[in-house]
């Protein structure tokens, strides 16, 4: 018994597979577009939030550098013009009095803490070497405290005396020859201390720094001598 032949298929059913495999193509296509799509964007998610957390964790460690910067960075003394009249032990005091002069003062203390003195006043700051005693003491007439030091002491020594003065109205200078390692000049005024960690330091300038009782308080402390050696 022969085997009837296969029916031709009518064109009208192979235009409709065809338009069904075309369908499906596209469909296949616009899914894995889809997929590649949500692949990007979930690589961009994740490169934003890699973004966005190193820069917290960058803000952070600015934000700790700048906090320790300023916890660990000593800061300078601060002190409040104008005498009290308090008693500190040591000091001792003067009544020098006072004068514009030309040339060399003879001193009677060492270093002066008041008389006769340059008519132009050294201008408050840090020098390296030892400055004109005559224009210091016309600084002490302004409210100034000359701090002088003995050129021996450290640098460690030296660091931790710079941190106990005032940011105006001081001037700081090595000296030879002083009768301790460090001495506190004010008008009229002084102390004598051997050693830096010396608590009458801060004592000495909350007493005397810019005190109103010398004979030109509140006048300037620039604006004049800039001595050899001046590097602040």
């Amino acid at each position: 018994m022969s085997s009837s032949p296969t029916p031709p298929v009518p064109p009208a059913a192979k235009a409709q597979a065809k338009a069904l495999s075309v369908k499906e193509q596209r469909a296949a296509a616009r899914a894995l577009k889809l997929e590649e799509y949500r692949k990007r964007e979930a690589r961009a998610r994740r490169n934003r939030m890699i973004g966005i957390w190193s820069a917290v964790a960058g803000a952070v460690v600015v934000v700790a550098l700048v906090v320790s910067a300023v916890v660990l960075t000593p800061q300078r003394a601060s002190y409040t013009a104008g005498s009290d009249g308090v008693k500190i032990s040591g000091v001792e005091t003067f009544k020098n009095g006072a004068g514009h002069v030309e040339g060399t003062v003879d001193y009677p203390q060492n270093p002066p803490a008041g008389g006769e003195h340059n008519p132009m006043w050294l201008n408050c700051g840090v020098y390296e070497k030892p400055v004109p005693n005559e224009n210091a003491v016309h600084s002490l007439e302004h409210g100034a405290v000359w701090v002088t030091y003995d050129p021996s002491l450290s640098e460690d020594q030296l660091k931790e005396l710079k941190l106990k003065l005032p940011g105006s109205y001081i001037v700081l200078s090595p000296k030879e020859d002083l009768p301790s390692q460090v001495v506190l000049s004010a008008w009229n005024a002084q102390l004598q201390v051997d050693s830096v960690d010396d608590e009458r330091i801060g004592e000495f300038l909350e007493e005397y720094w810019k005190s109103q009782f010398v004979p030109e308080p509140g006048a300037l402390c620039s604006g004049a001598l800039d001595a050899d050696g001046k590097v602040s």
